[in-house]
């Protein structure tokens, strides 16, 4: 549980660096983050539970584009703000070349 804990926090905190990065609006920073997170978490559990990468990389894509049009239609602003410092931690490093 601990893991997970550790992995949300540190999506979280990139995902919130990277919606700076991208000027998102400051109010907005902590939702962006959050989706972020969330996406990753997703992706860590499903990995955990031998869903495969590429599924584990599909769940958390689906699960990060549901929150972000959930995130749209709260704050009415456009979800691209959302999608794409959320996606950041879904993109394929070192994993791509295992």
């Amino acid at each position: 549980m601990l893991f997970y804990l550790f992995h949300f926090t540190i999506s979280f905190i990139s995902t919130v660096l990277f919606s700076i990065i991208f000027n998102a609006p400051k109010k907005l920073l902590v939702a962006c983050g959050f989706v972020g997170a969330v996406a990753w978490t997703i992706y860590q559990l499903t990995v955990g539970m031998d869903l495969g990468k590429v599924g584990a990389s599909f769940l958390g894509s689906l699960i990060l584009g549901l929150m972000s049009h959930t995130m749209s239609r709260r704050y009415k602003r456009p979800v691209i703000i959302f999608i794409v410092p959320g996606i950041i931690p879904l993109v394929p490093g070192g994993a791509a070349y295992e």
